[in-house]
């Protein structure tokens, strides 16, 4: 199994409480197109989250990099990011606000 592993930079202030409210709010959030949580690393020196692998690259990369995307392929993305965002916001029983929301925090699939 191939992960991603996202590493918090502990020096920061504020970053254990922002790890364990990622890692509660996230490792129970299940939709299709939000990145899946497997699993976390956590002691005093050291937190990360480990992630679904997601073997595209970001709508950036699509965007700037290469030869772009149709415009049904622009209309699939937004409508599945749209999706997301929706949940987070109603389809939870807290809701959650993503604060970073950019072509870069959007994994594409093969589809």
């Amino acid at each position: 199994m191939t992960v991603a592993v996202k590493v918090f930079n502990v020096q920061m202030e504020g970053t254990f409480q922002t790890f364990d409210r990622k890692y509660e709010i996230f490792h129970n959030l299940h939709h299709r197109n939000l990145t899946k949580i497997i699993s976390s690393c956590c002691n005093l020196d050291f937190k990360a989250l480990i992630l679904e692998y997601m073997p595209n690259k970001s709508l950036n990369n699509y965007l700037l990099y290469s030869r772009g995307l149709t415009i049904m392929q622009k209309l699939n993305v937004m409508f599945h990011v749209a999706s997301a965002s929706e949940f987070l916001h109603h389809g939870y029983s807290v809701p959650v606000i993503h604060f970073d929301l950019k072509r870069s925090n959007v994994l594409l699939l093969d589809n």
